[in-house]
């Protein structure tokens, strides 16, 4: 017989007090939460950017959970920094996994309706969320196995369809640079793998910054491609011990939460579109080898 005692252990997030609500006290009530969770978002930000060893650890964890938002990262770091897998409840159920009880979810934000502002430009509603941590369930910890990548298969991915050329040279002061004048990567030759895709993904990253900035500033790219190439370099197994964020820039330790915040994103989002085509490129050469054989 088919057992259903588990849909009993779902958590009651918003069913009952929703039904003793009207309307606009359900709407004022939403909004409270989600102003409650963007106050966290931002105290969080303030204190990450206080000290380095925590802009560290932020940025561990948004190499981990490259899905999420830079908000959302925060959000994590506040509320279990030592998370490793998220899922809503159902997300879990799904799975064939069960929330342990009485265990408190962590409060994200998720995309809801769209709205017009009264200048005409398009918004996004933000609703509360409550995911789980693996910790929080009944299935057992597993240990993700490291993934190790061929050197010249990651390296050729790191380079594929670059934003700009790249150009060897026999000498050069550092690894790799990118020359915002020339628009063009020079890399030293006769580097280790390792140390190609520290510095070549360091200029790739100001690159990027580069092609997406309305002014390019210097000295806010030069920080923020070093966050990327750390980032990166702990998505793919690279060594990145010898990075070092202390201390952190003026800009971003003077800036409001909100700044901060949108900065943190335009750090993420250029991690994401360098991982995504590094992971396209990859692809590709795994389907290729395939069918070769």
């Amino acid at each position: 017989m088919a057992s259903y005692d588990d849909i009993f252990a779902a958590p009651m997030e918003d069913t009952a007090p929703r039904q003793n609500l009207s309307k606009e006290e359900y709407a004022a009530k939403k909004k409270a939460e989600r102003d409650a969770v963007y106050a966290l978002a931002d105290s969080t930000a303030a204190e990450v950017v206080s000290n380095g060893e925590l802009f560290r650890i932020y940025l561990d964890l948004q190499a981990h959970f490259d899905r999420y938002s830079a908000t959302n990262t925060l959000l994590i770091m506040a509320q279990n920094g030592d998370a490793t897998q998220l899922r809503d409840y159902d997300g879990w159920a799904d799975k064939g996994v069960q929330v342990q009880k009485k265990e408190r979810g962590l409060s994200l934000l998720e995309p809801g309706d769209s709205y017009t502002t009264e200048d005409g430009k398009t918004g996004t509603y933000y609703d509360v969320k409550k995911v789980f941590d693996i910790s929080q369930t009944n299935a057992r910890h597993r240990q993700q196995p490291s993934v190790h990548y061929d050197e010249r298969i990651l390296l050729a991915a790191l380079i594929a369809k670059r934003p700009v050329p790249i150009e060897m040279v026999d000498e050069l002061n550092t690894g790799a640079v990118y020359d915002h004048d020339q628009g063009k990567i020079f890399v030293r030759r006769g580097m280790e793998a390792p140390d190609i895709f520290r510095s070549v993904s360091l200029a790739l990253a100001r690159a990027e910054l580069a092609g997406q900035a309305e002014t390019y500033q210097p000295e806010k790219a030069a920080f923020q491609s070093y966050c990327v190439s750390y980032m990166l370099g702990r998505k793919y197994g690279i060594d990145v011990s010898a990075y070092r964020f202390e201390p952190l820039p003026e800009f971003l330790r003077g800036a409001e939460p909100q700044e901060i915040r949108r900065e943190l994103t335009e750090i993420r989002d250029t991690m994401n579109t360098m991982s995504g085509r590094m992971a396209r490129a990859m692809e590709q050469a795994k389907s290729q080898k395939e069918r070769v054989r």
